[in-house]
């Protein structure tokens, strides 16, 4: 693990780093003209090589690596685990069945607090026309999360899974996040485990990567102080994969985190994974300050460079995930076809319906037309998959594995 930094008498503002530098002050370096840094064609050719690199080495590449060599062995990672020259995509559906939350985080623009005349919870009836509408156009993955209800628990998210699974059993119920699993499981006062279990009973195939933010306390403090603490949220994913279900892994970046912070987020989650193998992809966005409810307590948005050259970081490190999944909800489509350049090999969902980040001003939806052009047009063949990235398209005459949740469970070979 990387130091972050010194620690200070005082804690820094919300715009400050623990060195005192605003994380917007930093500048990306441009590409040399007389040849790279010594250290950065060191460590490139550790990558060429396909050796793993350090914490210390990823944060050198990150400060002084100019974008187009990221890009460079990003593209050559990517190539190397996926060979066949193939982006996936999945059609999908994200429903929020409720916005009442309890954790009131800043950055969020979708919440609602108990008793807010804007507050809601969908009846089952029309999460069932929702999920219906999804199955109708092929779909094969609903995105499910809530807010921490103070009643709506395990038990009712339980018989709507099950609901689901009886009555759309092509579609996989992606649920919940660990926040929310750690949420049941204090309200309930009973081992994380059971909840986990009894949800997997009902159906449950896998678990998004949400409510990680940033995997650093001191970033935590700030942005989420009532969340799940980094060590619960790895520890609750690490229960997820021995209860035999895949999950993914996320990070939410571009507020008031260090690069070195950014790399430390990275670095906790290759180290879970070494010990479960049970993430299928990660997935990495800026923070979408618009609208937010703190609005003015956060730097401006991060720009598209900023994006692009921690998605490749990204590719670059974790030698142990097989896919990057592109983020253009937030980023938009043209972005999201150019992150495909920057290491990402999945182009995420359709997302027939999205609410949280739009909810922030943040809108990018678009077709499976729409999604396989930019694909094939970035030189790339496009492929639908489902959730545990078997590839289930029509055009792909090999047989689909991971088929199913069990085909999916960590340690399982093809």
């Amino acid at each position: 693990m990387i130091e972050v930094a010194a620690a200070t008498e005082e804690a820094p503002g919300p715009h400050e780093t623990p060195s005192g530098r605003r994380p917007q002050d930093w500048s990306a370096p441009l590409a040399s003209v007389g040849g790279a840094d010594a250290e950065v064609t060191r460590i490139a050719g550790k990558v060429e090589d396909g050796q793993r690199i350090t914490a210390e080495e990823a944060l050198h590449l990150h400060e002084r690596a100019d974008l187009l060599t990221l890009g460079r062995l990003a593209d050559l990672v990517r190539r190397r685990k996926h060979p066949e020259n193939r982006v996936t995509y999945i059609i999908d559906r994200n429903i929020n069945p409720t916005n009442v939350c309890l954790t009131d985080c800043g950055f969020c623009a979708f919440y609602r607090s108990p008793g807010d005349p804007e507050a809601y919870v969908l009846s089952r009836s029309e999460i069932y026309g929702k999920v219906g509408e999804l199955a109708r156009l092929g779909g094969r993955q609903v995105l499910m999360q809530g807010g921490h209800h103070p009643r709506i628990l395990s038990e009712w998210w339980g018989e709507l899974i099950s609901d689901l699974r009886e009555r759309f059993p092509e579609v996989n119920s992606h649920a919940l996040s660990a926040p929310e699993l750690d949420h049941f499981a204090q309200y309930e006062k009973r081992p994380i485990e059971e909840v986990i279990r009894d949800l997997k009973e009902a159906g449950l195939g896998s678990v998004p990567g949400a409510g990680a933010e940033m995997l650093v306390e001191r970033v935590r403090k700030i942005i989420a102080p009532k969340k799940t603490t980094t060590d619960r949220w790895l520890d609750v994913h690490r229960k997820i994969h021995e209860g035999g279900l895949r999950s993914s892994a996320t990070m939410m970046f571009g507020h008031v985190e260090t690069a070195a912070e950014r790399v430390e987020h990275f670095q906790r989650v290759r180290d879970l994974q070494d010990e479960t193998g049970g993430f299928t992809a990660f997935i990495s966005w800026t923070c979408q300050p618009d609208g937010v409810p703190r609005e003015q307590d956060y730097p401006e948005k991060a720009t598209p460079a900023v994006y692009l050259r921690v998605q490749a970081l990204s590719r670059i490190f974790f030698d142990n995930i097989d896919s990057i999944q592109t983020s253009y909800v937030t980023q938009g489509m043209k972005m999201g076809q150019m992150s495909l350049q920057f290491g990402a090999n999945d182009f995420g969902g359709t997302m027939i319906e999205e609410n949280v980040v739009s909810a922030a001003g943040c809108f990018h939806l678009s077709s499976v037309q729409t999604v396989e052009h930019l694909i094939q047009s970035a030189g790339f063949t496009p492929r639908q998959r489902n959730s545990w990235y078997g590839l289930v398209d029509e055009r792909h005459d090999g047989p689909v594995f991971p088929a199913n949740r069990e085909d999916a469970r960590p340690g399982v070979q093809a």
